[in-house]
């Protein structure tokens, strides 16, 4: 199972393009900073970090998207995890 529910901020406004073809599909891509636990370091400060997760929604997500997130939101998005990797020749 490949599942994922992520909570954070939106570092920018989504980018939204159309596809071509006989039916058009949003696409959105942005941002989501999530933030870590906090830890403690050996000389005692608390520190925060936050891991920057490239997001790509679809179709009427993507619209969602648009029409609803603006940078510095916090949002909840629900969905699957999936990397790629390539190599050049």
């Amino acid at each position: 199972m490949n599942r994922v529910i992520l909570m954070g901020r939106l570092t920018r406004d989504p980018e939204v393009r159309y596809s071509q073809g006989e039916r058009s599909m949003a696409i959105a891509r942005y941002t989501l900073a999530v933030d870590r636990r906090r830890f403690r370091s050996q000389d005692g400060d608390q520190g925060q970090t936050a891991d920057f997760i490239p997001i790509v929604a679809f179709d009427r997500a993507g619209e969602f998207a648009e029409k609803y997130f603006r940078q510095g939101m916090r949002v909840l998005v629900s969905g699957r995890i999936q990397t790629g990797s390539y190599t050049n020749k």
